[in-house]
This record gives structure tokens, C-alpha cells and sequence, in this order.
């Protein structure tokens, strides 16, 4: 997943992550390249009309639709040629926050959220005493010029606010409690 750039003492991730039907690929864009796992991808895509796509791979045409979209998962399902396809996308701060174990599919138990990065709380979803479940948007934090969704990692109850819209916040900082 994460790899050294020979030219320097940085690691980086790749741009995206697609788990297309439970299998993964890694996409990185080079210029006005694309890479899949490495390997340069080329292809031709045209609209159609809303939601249909002829797409030119290989010499071979297939005609694509898009079925179903879900922006709060990151999950498309495509009808490519009449088969389907569920693509989950991850985006580098995806990445980040899996490798930081703040991702939705963490296991522990967590009693508090904290921030992965130094940003602005930009907006609140909740409240105190609010019940949540796995995957419910409880913040909005803005750093890199990115708007990031932090969602709760399991059920829970929120016991105490630790911030308010407006504040600039520390990595590591505690946000909420439950």
C-alpha cells in the first residue's frame, strides 16, 4: 500500500484504492497518466446520456451504467456489458485514517474520537446524548483545503463535545467523547 519515492526520505500512497467485487487495485495519476497497480491504463470513455457510458479498452467496447451510488460509503455499482460491478473508492485520507485505525471496520472499542490531522471544525453533526451507529457523520473537519466526514466507528452514545464549530483543532487532539 504505502511506497518509498526512490528520489527522496517520503512514502506516499497511492491516489485511490478500488475494491471492485472484493478485489482490490491501486490507481495513481502521473501527469496525465493513470496507473493501475503499477501497469499504465489506457482507455477511451464517452457519455452517452446521464448515468450511461461507452467505454473503448483494448480495442473492445462496453457499454456501462451506472446503477446505484452511495457518496456517504464511497460505493458505485456499475452494469458493465450486463454484468455487475460494486467499486468502493478510497481516497489517500481513506487510506490514512485506515492505517491510523480510525476506519469504520476498527474493532476495538473506542471511547473517544480524535482528531488524525490539524484542521478547522467546520460543522457538528451531533450532540450530546445523541445515539449513533456505525458509519453516522459526527463532524466535519477541514484541513488541506479538504472537507473530511469523520463517522462514528460503532454504536454508542455521545457523552461529552470537546468542540465547537469554528475551532482549530491539533492532531490527537480529543474531539468527542462516548
Amino acid at each position: 500500500m504505502e511506497r518509498r519515492n526512490p528520489s527522496s526520505n517520503f512514502y506516499f500512497y497511492p491516489m485511490y484504492k478500488a475494491i471492485v467485487n472484493h478485489k482490490t487495485f491501486e490507481i495513481d495519476q502521473l501527469d496525465q497518466s493513470i496507473t493501475v497497480n503499477g501497469t499504465p491504463f489506457q482507455w477511451d470513455i464517452h457519455k452517452v446520456s446521464d448515468g450511461y457510458f461507452h467505454i473503448l479498452y483494448q480495442n473492445k467496447g462496453y457499454r456501462a451504467e451506472i446503477v446505484t451510488t452511495d457518496i456517504a460509503t464511497k460505493t458505485i455499482t456499475f452494469k458493465i456489458n450486463g454484468r455487475h460491478y460494486s467499486v468502493e473508492l478510497k481516497d489517500k485520507f481513506d487510506l490514512l485514517l485506515e492505517k491510523m485505525g480510525m476506519n469504520q471496520n476498527a474493532v476495538h472499542k473506542v471511547n473517544s474520537i480524535k482528531a488524525p490531522m490539524p484542521g478547522l471544525i467546520i460543522d457538528l453533526k451531533i450532540k450530546a446524548g445523541d445515539t449513533v451507529k456505525q458509519g453516522d457523520p459526527l463532524l466535519i473537519l477541514e484541513a488541506m483545503k479538504m472537507e473530511n466526514i469523520l463517522k462514528s466507528p460503532g454504536e454508542g452514545v455521545i457523552k461529552n463535545l470537546k468542540v465547537k464549530k469554528g475551532d482549530h483543532v491539533e492532531k490527537g487532539q480529543v474531539l468527542i467523547e462516548f
